[in-house]
């Protein structure tokens, strides 16, 4: 298994075996429960019926009874059934039916692609995606969203802080073509 965090290079391959990688030591395809437990630092499942939170915030879990749920029972329902483990580490794993089906990372991670000061200079490391969404608000540019579909990555530019902001891998929406 090819270990991203090991060689972050290999996200600028045009094709991924996705078989063959893993983040944080958990491979695509493994059991969520593989993610290391003590790392996930918030949780997303169908469970949650209301969340608040944010960074000034302790995060609270509530379900469809407006019980209170501990982030243990969020992890926990989430790594048998479908949702989201956030980490520590800035990685995240998406999870479907207990598996891990596609991760991401973001923050110092992505500190490796510095050098990387343009949309040029991205488009020339990464290659010419399949597919670009540019992200605007307020008729400002904000980024652009590249997806390559032969190895099912999203790769978020952001063009406020000319830099690569977002790296996600696996099932997620526009990964894998129309």
């Amino acid at each position: 298994m090819i270990e991203i965090l090991d060689d972050l290079d290999v996200l600028l391959r045009p094709y991924i075996d996705l078989t063959a990688i893993g983040l944080g030591g958990t491979a695509l395809g493994a059991p969520a429960s593989d993610v290391p437990r003590g790392s996930i630092v918030e949780a997303q499942s169908s469970l949650v019926a209301r969340y608040r939170g944010g960074t000034t915030v302790e995060s609270e879990y509530f379900d469809a009874e407006e019980r209170r749920l501990t982030l243990d029972e969020v992890i926990d329902h989430a790594v048998h059934s479908d949702g989201f483990l956030y980490c520590a580490d800035e990685l995240t794993y998406k999870v479907r039916g207990g598996t891990v089906v596609g991760f991401a990372l973001y923050g110092r991670h992505l500190s490796h692609f510095a050098h990387l000061t343009s949309y040029e200079e991205f488009l020339a490391a990464f290659g010419t995606p399949d597919r670009v969404h540019e992200d605007e608000t307020y008729g400002e540019l904000m980024g652009y969203d590249a997806y390559y579909w032969g190895s099912r990555k999203h790769v978020k530019w952001d063009a406020w802080d000319h830099r690569v902001g977002l790296v996600n891998m696996g099932d997620f929406e526009g990964n894998t073509g129309p």
